[in-house]
């Protein structure tokens, strides 16, 4: 397969819109980004569509995908708007990072609800992933554009290492404005509930409802109401560590973990801020950016574990972030990408 690359600009050009329309109606998949990862796109009317997405992922069946739309208005055609605060919220927060899980209509497939009666549905800001929609003319599911399992894509080098001669189109867009998913919230019942956290934080929600609760984790036989819930996320293929204390005793505690490593010939990693990131010896070091920022960290954690791939890293230590304003998001992703191995000193 041949990969076709656009750019921004490039979406303004007849030729171009109805190459994209016709791979979206034909059930073939076109990346693009998003506000907050990119995304792996298809017709969410069409099963080949999703079915593809499924394939070149290697997604499991069990993982619902999410819907995006190309308008607020557009929601009612696949989703019951039943609990009062929906609008109030979808005023507020749309278009943006945030995912609302409705009951659905009988208009939206059985495939990508993961076997649930509920549909994920995403109205995003990013002007490239509108445009995209409103071509297709169809609701476009978007799964991060990365390999089941891998940490996401945020720059386009990323999806061009994972889906070129995989997919028919791949539109760059650079760098993702947020670099984490959107949050995703379910608002089937009177108290909604965060399934995943992502910059639209429960402080945030509570301006425009009074109470916003936060999910459970799934057990291994539970069906997944939301994408991240189940399944290990978001890994580098490095064993990876988290580690959490006194600043100058995690400082130490790594140090020890590298020079160790190093005795046995293996390559360490580290992941800590601007402000520690030199303290870290004889270790590829990647800064994620100031701490005081809202930003840095979240923009740049997936392409920190996406660099830790590249430097063929064998060890990956990464020190909490616990002091930012989207720790919550960061530290979820974090612990999947660790699958859950967390050091306290």
């Amino acid at each position: 397969m041949h990969t076709r690359i656009y750019k921004k600009e490039d979406l303004l050009k007849e030729d171009v819109k109805t190459d994209i329309k016709e791979t979206l109606l034909s059930g073939e998949n076109v990346v693009f980004p998003t506000e907050t990862v990119y995304g792996i796109g298809a017709n969410a009317l069409s099963e080949t569509g999703i079915d593809n997405i499924y394939r070149v992922k290697g997604r499991p069946s069990d993982n619902p995908l999410i819907m995006h739309i190309a308008s607020k208005e557009d929601v009612t055609t696949y989703a019951h708007v039943s609990m009062p605060y929906i609008k109030k919220i979808m005023n507020a927060f749309w278009p943006g990072p945030l995912t609302l899980v409705m009951k659905r209509k009988a208009t939206v497939p059985d495939k990508i609800t993961g076997g649930r009666d509920t549909v994920g549905i995403r109205y995003p800001s990013n002007v490239i992933a509108q445009s995209v929609i409103s071509i297709a003319g169809v609701p476009i599911c978007a799964p991060s554009a990365n390999i089941s399992g891998r940490p996401s894509s945020t720059l386009f080098e990323h999806v061009m290492e994972d889906f070129k001669e995989k997919v028919d189109i791949i539109i760059d867009g650079g760098q993702s404005e947020v670099g984490l998913e959107s949050t995703v919230l379910d608002v089937t019942k009177p108290i909604p509930v965060i399934l995943r956290p992502g910059i639209i934080t429960k402080a945030m929600l509570e301006t425009v409802v009074p109470k916003v609760n936060l999910a459970s984790h799934l057990k291994e036989d539970d069906i997944p109401k939301a994408p991240g819930m189940k399944y290990k996320h978001y890994a580098p293929n490095g064993e990876m560590t988290i580690v959490e204390g006194i600043e100058d005793k995690v400082v130490d505690f790594i140090n020890e973990q590298i020079k160790t490593h190093k005795e046995n010939g293996h390559k360490v990693g580290v992941i800590a801020t601007r402000d520690i990131a030199d303290k870290f010896k004889d270790a590829f070091v990647f800064d994620v950016g100031d701490k005081s920022s809202k930003t840095d960290i979240a923009s740049n954690l997936y392409i920190a574990l996406r660099r830790m791939d590249a430097q063929g890293i064998d060890h990956i230590y990464s020190t909490a972030f616990h002091e930012n304003a989207y720790q919550e998001a960061i530290m979820n992703r974090l612990y999947k990408a660790a699958n859950h191995t967390i050091i306290k000193v």
